[in-house]
């Protein structure tokens, strides 16, 4: 039985790097809009509504970097521990809107990078799960450094998007490991390296995402 598709270090490291473009070009991209507004603005209403575009994209998009440096980056030396309370907020500043809350039922403690990391993208997972929004509830399953993490997704319409489960056991049969593939491939990395396995399963009208 053939094992998990590899990918060579510099195409990995393109296609994160992809998708963490992805994820700041909207953001970053309503900054801009909103300065030439601000530019063009002839009355106090129009500057206000400049100011405030700004300002809420400024915000988002600080928020996601802080979220794509744990998820995706070094964040630290080799071999590093990450606090999940650090974790959490920037969890909370990535998922949490209108539409998406967060229950957060894990201790505050060191562990390993890779761990946090995998808890990071596996809420990610989650969150594709609930399209139109909803909770996610984050439980330890275990504890101390070898934790594993169980996230409960409920919402309208939950579901397992289809690719998903394949990309993240590292056998994307019919889809293509690119730019947005690459998260849940790397996610079943990120397990594997931990000496996890990710699993996506109906619970209920919800989906548990969890790494045991």
């Amino acid at each position: 039985m053939a094992g998990p598709v590899t990918l060579e270090a510099l195409d990995l490291a393109a296609l994160l790097c992809s998708r963490v473009c992805h994820d700041l070009i909207s953001p970053v991209g309503a900054v801009v809009n909103g300065l030439e507004v601000l530019e063009e603005a002839k009355d106090e209403e129009t500057q206000t509504f400049a100011m405030d575009l700004i300002k809420k994209s400024s915000q988002q998009a600080s928020a996601r970097l802080q979220f794509c440096r744990l998820a995706f980056g070094a964040a630290g030396s080799a071999g590093a521990a990450i606090d999940l309370g650090d974790a959490q907020g920037v969890a909370r500043g990535f998922l949490e809107d209108g539409k998406t809350r967060l229950e957060w039922n894990l201790p505050r403690e060191l562990l390993p990078k890779n761990r946090v990391k995998l808890l990071l993208n596996l809420l990610l997972l989650a969150g594709q799960t609930i399209p139109r929004g909803g909770t996610l509830k984050v439980d330890p399953v275990g504890e101390g450094q070898v934790m594993g993490f169980r996230i409960s997704a409920t919402g309208q319409n939950a579901r397992v998007p289809q690719a998903v489960p394949s990309l993240v056991a590292g056998e994307p049969e019919a889809h293509a490991v690119d730019s947005h593939a690459i998260q849940p491939f790397y996610t079943g990395l990120l397990a594997r390296s931990c000496g996890l396995t990710v699993t996506l399963t109906p619970e209920g009208e919800g989906i548990v995402v969890a790494a045991t």
